[in-house]
Order: structure tokens, then sequence, then C-alpha cells
């Protein structure tokens, strides 16, 4: 989001319109103002990563962050399965688990496996899962595990709709844009950079 102010003050207008859910991306922990603004926001106990919050009836589950090779990625195993196991191995108390911010940024697999035991109609991730070009197969077989009918993702900033082979459907968001439980914009976005 790359938030220069408290995410609470940037999304002010519509904070009587609507429940506000979030997850990070990579991009919130590069700045240490825009970590700050983000889970220093008094909207930080919205954020969906790694847990299923029940919205206006319907189960969403968070999946925020990247896969990041010194923590898990599916190309290369699992280097650390759990936060607790890398903190042992690190000088510094930076984010709210300890971890430098750099390794917050990781999608945890505690936290995929924690998900993976739950239900969910929808979930939303910040990396995509394997109908995009860069995406990755094992957001399928979360999505799969959890039951979800849908799946939104940002983190490529293009808007495009498609359904794996599984008949889920998914949903790329597009950059700066918002859309519908359908996936059609409804305000805004562009694609690209």
């Amino acid at each position: 989001m790359d938030a220069e102010q408290p995410l609470d003050e940037c999304l002010e207008e519509i904070s009587d319109l609507t429940e506000i859910y979030f997850i990070p991306g990579n991009h919130d922990y590069d700045r240490e103002g825009w970590y700050n603004n983000l889970f220093g926001s008094s909207l930080s106990a919205n954020n969906l990563d790694g847990r299923v919050v029940e919205v206006a009836g319907v189960k969403i589950a968070g999946l925020g962050g990247v896969f990041k090779g010194k923590v898990w990625h599916p190309e290369s195993g699992i280097r650390w399965s759990r936060r607790e196991d890398l903190l042992h191995f690190l000088p510094s108390n930076v984010s709210k688990h300890g971890l430098r911010r750099h390794h917050e940024a990781a999608i945890w697999y505690e936290d995929y496996e924690r998900l993976a035991e739950q239900e969910a109609d929808i979930l939303v991730t910040h990396e995509a899962p394997s109908c995009h070009r860069h995406g990755f197969e094992e957001l399928d077989v979360l999505a799969e595990m959890m039951g979800v009918k849908r799946i939104f993702h940002g983190h490529h900033h293009s808007h495009y709709k498609a359904h794996l082979e599984s008949g889920i459907n998914v949903c790329g968001a597009p950059l700066q844009g918002v859309v519908d439980i359908n996936g059609d914009v409804i305000v805004g976005g562009t694609n690209g950079h």
C-alpha cells in the first residue's frame, strides 16, 4: 500500500461506509514509515494475514507477503517453517514477531498450515495462484483444502479473471483499483507498475 500516512487516515473517507480489512504486500515492509503506517494504524487489528474472518456472512481468509527463498519458496523448498526457529539466529528485534521486516514480509509455512485447517469462502492473497504466469500451485492447493470458491490477489497489479481446474474463480486486482465480489473493477485501477 506504500502508506504515507496511517491506514485509518488514508481510508477515512470510506470508513463509515464499509468494514475495512487488508493483507500486507511485499512493499509494506520496505520502509519503516510504510510499515508503521500500516501496522501502527487503528486498523492494524483488521489484518487478515494468516487468519479467517467472517464479514457480512462471508468467511474470508488472508495470506499476505511473498514467497522468499530465505524462508520458503516453492521452487527451493522450506528453509524455515516457523518464525520461532529463525528467531534463534537473528540478532535484532525489529517487527511484531521479533524478525527483521524483510523476513516478516515472507509467506510462512506455519501460516499456510494453520489456514489449511480452516474453511473459508474467499481467499485473499498477495501472491498469485497458478493461473497467473508468475503464480504458485501451492496457493491452488491451499484454496482447495479450505474449500474456497474465489481467490483475489494483488502483487502483479494486473486485472484479470480466470479459474483454476478445480473450478475456483480467480481475480487479479488492478493497481490502485477496487473490484467487487465477482472480480469486476468498480473503482479506477490501472494494469502494470
